[in-house]
């Protein structure tokens, strides 16, 4: 790779993928095609690159359209890799269908003639597949907070339906490991963990970064990273208060941010493929939460922002929206035996006359009609929907067990 900032341009090239194919693709870098009769399209970008993404767009479409026109006797060819240049740099990229298969074709600068039919059908309109778990096969995905609890159940789904998840999480080495797992299980590449804290945006540009070095792009950001600290306003201190703002609130800022200057850079070259932000947000996001205001708090500012961001990205392609899960009962925000929500409103008093954990958890399973807790399950059809809907953007999605109805 030479100095041309692939990192950058790379989703500008599968954009150009998405809009010809209409069905998801990786794209990688690697070296200069090395066997005879390669199938390259050559784009020479205008200076500076890194300050005129449209620009370099413009010229990769217009390359694209040249290249295309040249080989109209061909209809089904496609470029088997792109050679980006500018003022004496170059760098080259290879798309596939997945990411074992891109990084195959990368490492032996494989770039022979290459046919529509190679990489299957495109994709249903509103991504729908044979059943809704199958929307998201072939998409590139990152989860944030995706080693443990809600985020874990996100990220085995993801991968068992047939998506490249990447396992964003402050605790890389429980991300490494559930990758590890994922992978050995699938019998293929299908999850990559990267580091983050949500609270430090040079961290989150970072893992926007090395997602895109490996996969060349993404289709759904899943901004699931937060904490909580229940206490009483009487009592509650600011640091607290600021560590749960930071991370639920600011941190899903920062995650928003940076993923939709990847997915507006896809948009450029690829108009008519649709890409989704979703926020896991809580119940507490659409209902105050007594003794649990820094929570509830952040979580109603999440929805401010989703609705926000929405209006602004429809312009982009993409879908912005939150689902708003009732209590995961199971996973170790609650059920922690140290810090866990059922110990911390335990010892907040939250609960009037429980005496022990037990008792919190059977007031809290008491008040959900369905009679259990929200489940990693329950959280994946909304998922699916929202990725396979594309008619709706900035909605708040309850999925609570009859908890919380809107009106």
């Amino acid at each position: 790779m030479s100095d041309i900032p692939g990192t950058a341009l790379a989703p500008l090239v599968r954009g150009l993928y998405l809009e010809i194919l209409s069905r998801p693709i990786v794209v990688v870098g690697g070296p200069s095609p090395s066997r005879p009769g390669a199938e390259v399209l050559e784009v020479e970008l205008p200076p500076p690159l890194a300050s005129d993404e449209a620009a370099a767009a413009a010229a990769m479409t217009a390359a694209l359209s040249a290249w295309r026109s040249a080989r109209s006797a061909r209809p089904d060819l496609l470029p088997a890799c792109v050679k980006l240049s500018s003022e004496g740099s170059a760098t080259w990229l290879y798309p596939a269908r997945g990411i074992d298969e891109a990084r195959a074709r990368a490492a032996a600068g494989d770039a022979a003639p290459w046919t529509r039919a190679e990489l299957g059908p495109p994709t249903p309109a509103g991504g729908a597949a044979a059943g809704r778990d199958r929307v998201v096969e072939g998409r590139i995905a990152l989860v944030t907070g995706g080693a443990q609890g809600f985020g874990e159940e996100i990220v085995r789904a993801l991968a068992a339906s047939g998506a490249l998840v990447f396992v964003a999480d402050l605790n890389v080495e429980g991300a490494g490991r559930l990758a590890a797992s994922l992978c050995a299980a699938e019998g293929r590449t299908c999850a990559i963990p990267v580091a983050v804290n949500v609270t430090d945006e040079s961290s989150v540009a970072a893992m926007f970064a090395e997602a895109i070095r490996a996969a060349g792009g993404m289709d759904l950001v899943v901004s699931n990273a937060g904490v909580l600290k229940a206490a009483s306003i009487l009592e509650q201190d600011a640091s607290a208060f600021r560590f749960v703002t930071d991370v639920n609130y600011t941190g899903f800022f920062h995650v928003a941010k940076h993923a939709a200057r990847v997915l507006r850079a896809q948009w450029r070259c690829a108009p008519r493929w649709r890409s989704d932000i979703v926020q896991i947000n809580s119940k507490s996001g659409l209902e105050g939460s007594n003794r649990n205001g820094a929570y509830a708090g952040s979580k109603f500012g999440g929805i401010g922002l989703v609705q926000s961001y929405a209006l602004e990205l429809v312009d982009y392609g993409v879908k912005v929206n939150a689902i708003c899960p009732g209590n995961f009962f199971d996973g170790p925000l609650w059920s922690d035996p140290e810090n866990g929500l059922f110990v911390q409103y335990l010892r907040s008093g939250k609960v009037p006359g429980a005496r022990t954990v037990a008792d919190v958890k059977a007031f809290y399973e008491a008040k959900v009609p369905m009679g259990r807790g929200c489940e990693g399950a329950d959280v994946m059809r909304a998922i699916y929907y929202i990725v396979e809907q594309e008619y709706e953007t900035g909605q708040a999605l309850p999925v609570t067990g009859g908890q919380v109805m809107l009106s």
